[in-house]
């Protein structure tokens, strides 16, 4: 339905936010070095993949101790907090739920202990068969708490339990059996389907693992005495870690005092998110060998060939479209500026706006330069729309600031399609773009012209073949089969409700 004015009726929505991660993982092995510190810094770099919570967990050799919060890592975490977690391994954990509430409960590491083994477990992704193997818990389990209701709690219960019913050959056992926590993940890890980096330890020994097709990054890092886990290689830079290779899809990695132990559990089918190298992970982040700032200024020059415009100016939305803004007025001749200025303390906050603050929605988060603004034609490049209500708030910004024109480049194609693999997207009939054309589009949210990058030429700039990329956001082609039902972030609450 249009407006008067012809745009569509998308009322402006001023929490409405970008695609968001699910996770961020950290994982150290590292005797006589103060390992719950380096977590919290590895945490920190990571902090841009889950703003909803924060955990370390450390042992000792003898027990594990773990520490998590509702917060960011600045709020879960003080001098005193830390120096109580004494170990030689940690595993650390930030959180956007994408299964499972937001809940303390809920928060990781996750963390089980039985008379043979006591494990803790962080978790990115997202399981698409959370019931099935929730279905397969133990009725003596703890899991089954209703406040415990992410598809990482069921994993670690699975871990160091196994499944309910009588054991066939390849079937996971107690992880109390010969071979412990190695033996007990490399059984369980074929069943579960989706997304899975996984970080965890024993008493003893820190673990890795990828799914098979590798959906979510994990990279393993050298220290001068021990070796560091995390999800993006801006996390091992900023613990002074050395970039050794990135985990491989169907790979699980032990490491204790004998070194680095790897076994391949599943075959590799390579189809890492191709939005990561859109938005998700960090600009100075490296992934299949080429590093994301480099990448998303060449999607600028492609999309200022794809899509060129008659302009003065091209600012970026602050900070993910930087890269691609100054790829765009690099190709384009046309001068690049900073046209908006971002308040770098508006994260994630529990203290809800008041009605006049909320109705401001945007300039909470941006204002523009209007001095730089006004009297000319600007392009303004974003990474995405999802709803379009951010960048509809955006051009109305602009407009107010005296642009004359406002042209809108996006360095993603639109986006049609849920994520089922651990980005929280809308749902597809909150998408605009599953619904709209692209010149609807650009009626809704004022633009004077509108355009997004081709997928082909998103791909390109990521030099990675095609085929080992996920573009189920952008085609819909899902890499891995989807269930019809059970598919939202409360599908185990709802479970634990029947």
């Amino acid at each position: 339905m249009a407006k008067p004015d012809g745009r569509l009726t998308h009322d402006l929505d001023p929490d409405d936010r970008p695609p968001q991660d699910a996770c961020g993982l950290f994982g150290v092995w590292s005797p006589g070095e103060d390992v719950a510190k380096l977590a919290y810094f590895g945490l920190y770099a990571l902090q841009h993949r889950g703003q909803e919570s924060a955990g370390i967990a450390v042992s000792d050799g003898r027990r594990i101790v773990v520490h998590k919060e509702m917060g960011l890592v600045a709020q879960v975490f003080d001098e005193p907090a830390l120096t109580a977690l004494r170990g030689d391994i940690a595993v650390a954990h930030v959180r956007y739920s994408t299964t499972g509430a937001s809940v303390w409960a809920n928060a990781q590491p996750t963390f089980r202990s039985t008379p043979a083994v006591s494990l803790a477990l962080g978790h990115n992704g997202n399981l698409t068969n959370a019931r099935e193997l929730a279905s397969m818990l133990s009725p003596d389990s703890a899991y089954g708490m209703p406040q415990a209701t992410s598809d990482t709690d069921v994993l670690t219960e699975l871990f160091v339990r196994g499944p309910a019913g009588p054991q066939r050959p390849g079937d996971a056992g107690d992880a109390g059996d010969a071979g412990g926590v190695e033996e007990a993940a490399a059984r369980v890890l074929p069943l579960a389907r989706g997304a899975y980096s996984l970080v965890f330890m024993d008493e003893n020994t820190l673990y890795a693992a990828r799914d098979p097709q590798g959906f979510r990054p994990l990279v393993l890092g050298r220290l001068a005495a021990g070796w560091v886990v995390a999800s993006e290689t801006a996390a091992l830079d900023i613990v002074g870690a050395s970039f050794v290779r990135e985990v491989r899809p169907g790979e699980l990695l032990s490491i204790d005092e004998r070194g680095v132990r790897s076994r391949i559990f599943a075959a590799a089918a390579p189809k890492t998110c191709l939005f990561e190298y859109v938005y998700l992970a960090r600009p100075d982040t490296t992934i299949g060998g080429r590093g994301l700032h480099a990448t998303r200024v060449q999607i600028g020059r492609t999309l200022a060939a794809e899509h060129p415009a008659d302009a003065d100016l091209v600012i970026p939305v602050p900070e993910s479209g930087t890269p691609a803004a100054i790829g765009y007025a690099e190709a384009s001749g046309i001068p690049y500026g900073q046209g908006l200025v971002k308040n770098s303390y508006v994260g994630r906050t529990f203290i809800q706006p008041s009605q006049t603050i909320r109705q401001r929605g945007i300039k909470r988060k941006l204002n523009p330069l209007r001095d730089v603004i006004a009297g000319q034609r600007i392009v303004v490049v974003d990474d995405s729309i999802v709803r379009g209500n951010t960048q509809q708030a955006i051009v109305a910004m602009l407009r107010e600031a005296g642009a004359l024109e406002v042209h809108v480049r996006i360095a993603s194609p639109a986006v049609k399609w849920p994520c089922f693999y651990g980005i929280d997207f809308a749902t597809r009939e909150e998408l605009i773009a599953g619904g709209c054309s692209v010149e609807e589009i650009r009626a809704s949210i004022g633009a004077d012209s509108l355009g997004y990058v081709s997928l082909d030429g998103l791909v390109a700039a990521t030099e990675q073949p095609a085929g080992s990329l996920c573009r189920a956001c952008f085609d819909g082609q899902y890499p891995v089969p989807v269930p019809d039902v059970d598919r939202g972030k409360s599908v185990l609450e709802t479970a634990a409700s029947r």
